[in-house]
């Protein structure tokens, strides 16, 4: 057996410059174990940053809900039903009134926060949906909403993030990528696994997680819709 002259000689992985880099470069690529990286055109770069863009503002949305909860909870202003951020919420929050009016002016800025985000949510979708037909792209993602559980976000998220999927050779590899396999620390006989690793994309992980669980549950088909396809289809 015999190791890299990184592991045989630890003085060695203290030494760097270009021409080293170089000569450890050529020799990986002589022993076949580089791997090509695909470059993203400028179109994909441009959606890229626009999928990136609305999932900054959905952030910023998450962040001032969560802000306005704290600061009802703070002053046990408890919302009397089970499900917010609905029209009727909304209402509900216009109509607190407190004793002080800094905290009467604190709540409608926070409110006004969120109303700004989530426009600026909304604009960016749109702003997606409208771009999404002319996109190189575009029959993939047409392709990935057949899925149960992936709408256009997901979609356009997923062909963003990771390019062309023709460069994995097995969807093993593809989950791997993505961070979505089991670790694992064996040795010998011993096997050890446990969670997944959550290496690679967290943006596309995220999302495959959360649609995912669609598949919770069987699929529901109303039956005379079922039929007005068949018929479609010529097969009645």
């Amino acid at each position: 057996m015999c190791g890299g002259r990184s592991i045989t000689d630890p003085q060695e992985a203290r030494r760097q410059s270009n021409r080293r880099d170089a000569l450890a470069l050529a020799r990986l690529l002589r022993a076949g174990e580089l791997t090509a990286v695909w470059v993203p055109d400028e179109g994909h770069e441009a959606m890229r940053d626009l999928v990136r863009a609305r999932a900054a503002a959905v952030e910023t949305l998450r962040v001032h809900r969560q802000q306005i909860s704290a600061f009802m909870l703070k002053h046990s202003r408890i919302y009397p039903r089970k499900k917010g951020w609905t029209m009727r919420y909304l209402r509900w929050l216009q109509e607190q009134q407190f004793d002080h009016p800094a905290h009467q002016i604190a709540l409608q800025e926070m409110v006004e926060a969120v109303r700004v985000s989530k426009e600026r949510v909304e604009r960016l979708e749109k702003v997606i949906e409208e771009f999404v037909p002319t996109w190189s792209l575009a029959p993939v993602i047409r392709a990935l909403q057949t899925l149960r559980g992936v709408d256009l976000i997901v979609a356009v998220t997923f062909a963003t993030e990771v390019g062309d999927v023709s460069r994995f050779e097995s969807p093993r590899q593809l989950m791997g990528y993505l961070g979505l396999v089991p670790g694992e620390r064996s040795t010998g006989e011993t096997i050890r696994r446990g969670g997944i690793t959550k290496a690679g994309n967290g943006r596309v992980r995220h999302m495959l997680v959360e649609s995912a669980w669609t598949y919770r549950h069987p699929v529901r088909r109303d039956s005379s819709r079922w039929c007005q396809d068949l018929v479609s289809l010529g097969t009645l």
